[in-house]
């Protein structure tokens, strides 16, 4: 193979990449716009904080064990430095009522012999919230409360042991402090797919020569099938790698994704699955005849695409289905993409990036191994 047969190859394939104006737009146009109308439309499917209404405990208190009352002033006191607005009901004041008419999140009655608890149905997460807290309380509760019953030095013991209520209130973040919006998942998601998309325009590399009738006139000139292959493999993915990279800086620059601060790791990522997607492009040319070859991998990458994440996150998957996921590619580079942008790991990358390599090294050489035992291309 000599360098400069290749070099000429790999650059008529890259100029032709960017005159091909209907690829190109495709290839640019298609995920940009997907990716603003996914990750405005599901904004809130991203998520991790959430508006609750009517965080208001409604309370009528007929304590009359002074400690007990005691521990119900601290953890109102304790709750209501939560956010949650205590109100003591009025004499008169039907409390049921109350929440029954959307007036207040809960209702609850609070005497010597334990808590009735009277929540909304119509708002059903505040109703949650506070009664989880009321639950809290009231296991304590209830544990001092029989033990006054037996001895009231027991019972003392018990409320000391919650101090002043404040520690029956906890704050626990569930989510990581750094997770993806919906455009910084979309931005990534969308960057992934085109790359699997460099298997239909690979498809056509050498199905393209025999279809313009070009692939006897490339065999009978003085540059050497290696060099031919080489030089379509080269020059696809190069101009395929730009069309991603331009998706990532759009993505980055005009929608503000966060693309994290490993960016030698992420492009690792994204020039390897444009490698392995030409050279599945390419394996299916030479398995399949004519435009059989590209309505492959159209349904291969619809359905890797669809599996691997690029329309809505998949997690939690399970049984056979978990089993299309993990063999995705999409699926392999979104996972690594994640932990090296949301958790700063760039070891994350290696995963995918060798499973791409290998399975793109299997391809290649399979193709090469076929081509030899043609006469021509």
């Amino acid at each position: 193979m000599k360098a400069w047969h290749i070099y000429s190859i790999a650059k008529k394939e890259i100029v032709g990449g960017l005159r091909d104006t209907r690829s190109f737009a495709f290839m640019l146009a298609f995920p940009i716009v997907l990716m603003l109308i996914l990750g405005t439309a599901l904004t809130n499917a991203f998520s991790s904080s959430a508006t609750v209404a009517h965080l208001d405990l409604l309370y009528r208190g007929t304590i009359t064990n002074q400690a007990l009352a005691d521990s119900w002033n601290g953890f109102a006191e304790a709750i209501g430095a939560q956010g949650i607005n205590l109100v003591q009901a009025q004499p008169d004041e039907d409390g049921r009522e109350a929440v029954r008419s959307n007036q207040y999140g809960a209702y609850a009655e609070i005497s010597d012999d334990g808590i009735q608890y009277f929540g909304s149905t119509k708002e059903t997460i505040a109703s949650n919230i506070l009664q989880g807290m009321l639950t809290v309380f009231a296991d304590r509760y209830a544990l001092a409360a029989a033990a006054f019953k037996e001895s009231p030095a027991a019972g003392q013991a018990v409320l000391a042991s919650g101090g002043d209520g404040a520690q029956l209130v906890r704050e626990t973040a569930l989510d990581p402090e750094k997770q993806p919006g919906s455009i910084d998942y979309y931005a990534m998601a969308m960057t992934t797919m085109i790359a699997l998309y460099a298997g239909m325009s690979a498809s056509f590399l050498i199905q393209g020569e025999r279809s313009r009738h070009t692939a006897v006139r490339l065999a009978a000139a003085p540059v050497g099938k290696g060099s031919i292959f080489a030089g379509k493999v080269i020059g696809s993915t190069i101009i395929n790698a730009i069309f991603v990279f331009v998706v990532m800086l759009f993505g980055k620059f005009v929608y503000q994704a966060d693309w994290g601060d490993h960016i030698g790791a992420v492009v690792a990522v994204l020039l390897s699955e444009v490698l392995l997607a030409v050279s599945l492009g390419l394996g299916a040319s030479f398995l399949f005849k004519g435009e059989s070859a590209r309505s492959f991998m159209l349904i291969f990458t619809q359905i890797a695409s669809f599996i691997g994440g690029a329309y809505f996150p998949i997690a939690g998957a399970s049984g056979w289905f978990a089993v299309l996921v993990n063999l995705s590619p999409l699926h392999w580079a979104n996972t690594a993409l994640t932990g090296i942008i949301y958790e700063h790991d760039w070891l994350a990358m290696l995963p995918a990036v060798l499973l791409n390599l290998g399975f793109a090294a299997l391809l290649l050489l399979l193709s090469i191994l076929t081509l030899r035992k043609r006469e021509a291309l």
